[in-house]
Order: C-alpha cells, then sequence, then structure tokens
C-alpha cells in the first residue's frame, strides 16, 4: 500500500513540478511589443540587425527563419534572405519578442519612401477580434483596413478607448489580396 501511494504523490509532484517549470519557460518569453526607428547596421554574417530609435536607444534584433519583412524592396521575404533587403538608414517598424535580453525580430516593415504605404485621419471604428479598423480622411471619406496580427496586438484597449475619443492616426499599410493591410499605426489626442 506504501508504495502505491508513494508512486502517485511521486507522480503528482513530478507534474506539478514539470508544469511549473513550463510556465517559468513560457514567462520569460514575453508577448510581442513593436519599436520604430532607422536601421543602423546590417550584419549579414550574424544575421542580426542594429535599428536605432528617435530616443537613441540601440536595439539588437537577431533574425530567425521566421522573420517576414515588409516593404517595397521586400514582398514578404523571410528568413536569411530577409536582411539582404533593409539597407541603412532605412526607417522601420521591428515587431520582436525579447527572451531574457535576446531581442529577435518576428516582422519588419519598411517604411518611407522605400515601403510601405501611409495614410492619416481620425480613427471611426476599430476591432482587434475583427482585425479591422476605419478611420475617416481629412476630405471626409472613410476607408476601412485589415490589421495584421502584430497590429492588433498593438492596438491595445487603450487604443479602442482612444478611438471613442477621435484619436488621429498614421497607418503604415500595404495592399494584398485587393485589401489594405495595417502592419503598424500610431494615435494622438486631436
Amino acid at each position: 500500500m506504501k508504495s502505491r501511494a508513494f508512486c502517485r504523490n511521486l507522480a503528482v509532484t513530478v507534474a506539478i513540478i514539470s508544469l511549473l517549470s513550463f510556465v517559468g519557460i513560457a514567462g520569460a518569453t514575453e508577448k510581442t511589443a513593436s519599436i520604430e526607428g532607422v536601421v543602423a547596421k546590417v550584419d549579414l554574417d550574424a544575421n542580426k540587425l542594429e535599428v536605432k530609435t528617435a530616443d537613441g536607444t540601440e536595439h539588437i534584433m537577431r533574425l530567425a527563419k521566421r522573420t517576414v519583412v515588409h516593404g517595397e524592396r521586400a514582398s514578404s521575404t523571410r528568413g536569411d534572405n530577409a536582411l539582404r533587403d533593409l539597407r541603412e538608414e532605412d526607417k522601420v517598424v521591428v515587431h520582436y519578442t525579447k527572451h531574457g535580453t535576446d531581442e529577435t525580430a518576428e516582422e519588419i516593415d519598411q517604411i518611407g519612401r522605400n515601403g510601405l504605404k501611409t495614410s492619416e485621419g481620425t480613427i471611426t471604428e476599430i476591432d482587434r477580434r475583427a482585425r479591422t479598423m476605419t478611420i475617416k480622411l481629412a476630405d471626409g471619406a472613410e476607408e476601412s483596413y485589415r490589421l495584421t496580427e502584430h497590429a492588433a496586438e498593438d492596438a491595445g484597449i487603450e487604443t479602442e478607448d482612444a478611438a471613442k475619443k477621435s484619436a488621429h492616426a498614421i497607418v503604415y499599410y500595404s495592399e494584398e489580396a485587393d485589401q489594405k493591410l495595417v502592419h503598424f499605426f500610431k494615435t494622438s489626442q486631436l
């Protein structure tokens, strides 16, 4: 009897330790964050990208095989070839995950003259679950957009609240399959 109870307790203990270990590992990976900046250096040999933000912070991003680059020169390029489409001084938005101190680029959006198109207006509707956004342009016309997964994540509850207060937005988008697809957007109150 003791050995059966001991085995059962041991199995439960191992299961609990395994679960706590998994939770610890999962907790070490943060959700995707985004930064906007300028490419400071591209290191093809090390498969790394250095991005400098407006406040002077430098981020060194590792490029994974799953990394996607969007922009004029890069039409959804993945992995090893993705860095070849980036140039120093390119303006970019990098969606990344952080594991400890390592930052891994998940998606890189080239913006400006060599990248994604931009549009400005007032947010009239945003639905993170449906991944849609509507903005009213300066001429009064309304435009509807689909949001990428990263853009929908970045559009937190505070953005939905801001939309209710007529937030001004700059959206960075590409045109894919007859839809305008927002990769990143910035908001400010009018």
